[in-house]
């Protein structure tokens, strides 16, 4: 589905990701776990077209970025950590906005159900500026989700949610993967990469250093057991000392 090949963002002297490799399957969630400045958003920007790579490779759904940039983004949806709208529109009139951009059509039958899937149906006729944080994020995966990606990428998704908005999207993952469809989300939550993901990619200095479940983890950690906050100091540490 996605598949990142030695992947480099550099600024100016700094690597924001260095030679990254990331190769997903349809059907899983995968977290992008590290801490503030590892490079997982730069590496999210990269996959999507809002940062040009240094060197390296993406394809999303067999669609090569560069080459065949509308395509592979086509094939994706994305959800920023803190979603912004125009406030001057409804949440139906921008996801009608949304779908005439994406050329679909009539897009009414869709736009409904998925305002009736994320609670919003009935302040679908409210303008966004009245709308809280909870509100945004839910009409934002409305928007991500109108064009029926198969790869979906979630920035930090559980930032500011309530507990039933942390379960609802937790729930969606788990939709969207039994579909067959691929999900990333990225993270500095121990907690969120745990309870929602398949596989877990540890980032660290724009590297991944560590990829696989807890399990597998646990054994790149060197141990037996433990929580993913023990193997993440354990996978970490090593590194942020020699840095």
């Amino acid at each position: 589905m996605l598949e990142i090949e030695n992947l480099t963002k550099q600024y100016g002297r700094t690597k924001a990701v260095d030679d990254l490799t990331l190769t997903t399957r349809p059907g899983e969630v995968v977290a992008l776990l590290g801490p503030n400045g590892a490079g997982k958003t730069t590496t999210i920007r990269c996959v999507v077209g809002l940062a040009s790579p240094t060197s390296g490779r993406i394809t999303i759904d067999g669609h090569d970025t560069k080459r065949d940039a509308l395509k592979a983004r086509a094939a994706t949806g994305i959800v920023v950590d803190r979603a912004w709208f125009y406030p001057k529109v409804t949440a139906r009139e921008l996801l009608r906005y949304v779908a005439s951009v994406r050329r679909q059509g009539d897009a009414t039958e869709r736009i409904e159900a998925l305002l009736t899937r994320f609670r919003l149906a009935e302040h679908a006729d409210t303008l966004t500026e009245s709308y809280s944080h909870g509100m945004r994020q839910r009409l934002a995966f409305c928007a991500a989700l109108l064009g029926d990606p198969q790869l979906f990428i979630a920035d930090e998704p559980m930032v500011g949610l309530d507990v039933q908005g942390h379960r609802d999207v937790k729930n969606l993952f788990r939709e969207l993967a039994d579909q067959g469809k691929t999900v990333i989300i990225t993270t500095h939550t121990l907690a969120v990469a745990e309870e929602v993901a398949d596989r877990i990619a540890v980032v660290n200095h724009g590297r991944l250093i560590a990829l696989g479940t807890m399990s597998d983890l646990r054994q790149q950690a060197g141990r037996a057991d433990g929580n993913l906050e023990d193997i993440f100091l354990d996978l970490t540490e090593p590194h942020e000392a020699a840095a």
